[in-house]
């Protein structure tokens, strides 16, 4: 007889697989994508409509590391060489774009009568990108190496990049002691900088020499064990920084892009890619509180309009103004 205390942790994963396979097909026969068809799966096996998922918490750790995966995936398609000519989009465009954005919202959530602080976070906030969904539909597209998705790329680099110093700056804005927070915040910047300098470092002379010594056993299942460590190693240090775990992939990833394995690793790493990436954008549907979004819809809709509108027009008005084509000024922009 099965012991009533015992809780399978199959159930959850079958609903996952279940709602995947009927989603993500009926949204792409529709042309509208697999994201949308993972969030509309998320929310209707989620607490909000069928329930089948009551905690969607407790499977968006383990979903992150779809976004995780994806950066890194991407960085191995990447050079050091092509992320040194893009440089100009990445500290100049991405800065444009994050300052301005972030100002212009401000300022309107300010006038809304929130004080000055809370007005500059709302402002960053709403001025960042969904990098994960950006991404993806880029790779859906196979649009990330065209001229629009270089660029829109850049600035979602630059925004991972920011995260840092934004962070620090935060707590300048709480009332708390300025000669505490300064030295707290020039320690937070200090470690973002020595981790990725010693990611940097770790990645041009040990990673080669350690794929070089597990390839002669002919097992690809330590190279899988290995690669996920890189991938994993990576992302947790730049958590512990307090840098985004996807940029310490992307990094990983970007310093491997030169190794003779880099094929072997992007098939080995790609499954769980996929379904990870779809697990997180799953658990962002069944998040969503749907009763919320009834009470204030009218609310919610003007306010994204607008939003959205206002951030599309200022990513525009940068690319064009950059040398970028209407047409690919017009889908950058979409995109961020």
């Amino acid at each position: 007889m099965a012991d009533p205390a015992h809780t399978s942790f199959l159930p959850p994963i079958i609903t996952f697989l279940a709602a995947a396979l009927v989603a993500v097909p009926i949204a792409r026969r529709l042309g509208v994508g697999g994201v949308l068809g993972y969030l509309a799966a998320g929310v209707i096996i989620g607490p909000s409509v069928l329930g089948l998922v009551g905690d969607p918490a407790s499977l968006r750790q383990v979903a992150e590391l779809g976004v995780v995966l994806l950066l890194f995936i991407i960085g191995l398609e990447l050079k050091l060489s092509r992320l040194f000519v893009m440089r100009r989009d990445i500290f100049g465009l991405g800065l444009q774009q994050l300052a301005i954005s972030a100002a212009l919202i401000g300022f309107v959530v300010w006038r809304m009568g929130v004080t000055p602080g809370g007005a500059f976070v709302a402002g960053v906030a709403l001025a960042l990108s969904a990098t994960a969904v950006a991404l993806q539909i880029l790779e859906e597209r196979g649009e990330l190496q065209t001229p629009y998705g270089q660029r829109a790329f850049a600035v979602l680099l630059f925004q991972d990049l920011s995260i840092v110093p934004l962070l620090a700056a935060v707590p300048l804005l709480g009332g708390r002691a300025p000669d505490a927070t300064g030295f707290e915040m020039a320690l937070s910047i200090g470690a973002g900088v020595a981790a990725i300098a010693a990611l940097v470092v770790a990645g041009r002379y040990l990673l080669n020499p350690l794929f070089q010594l597990i390839a002669p056993f002919g097992a690809r299942e330590l190279m899988t064990a290995a690669a996920l460590l890189v991938v994993l190693g990576s992302a947790f240090l730049m958590e512990e920084v307090g840098l985004s775990m996807a940029l310490g992939a992307f990094l990983a990833g970007l310093l491997l892009a030169e190794s003779n394995f880099k094929h072997q690793l992007e098939a080995d790493i790609e499954p769980f890619r996929g379904l990870l990436l779809g697990l997180f954008f799953m658990s962002v549907g069944m998040s969503l509180d749907l009763k919320v979004l009834a009470d204030y819809a009218l609310l919610l809709v003007g306010i994204t309009i607008a939003l959205v509108t206002a951030k599309i027009l200022i990513c525009f008005a940068l690319l064009r103004a950059s040398g970028s084509s209407w047409n690919d000024s017009w889908r950058a922009a979409a995109v961020l």
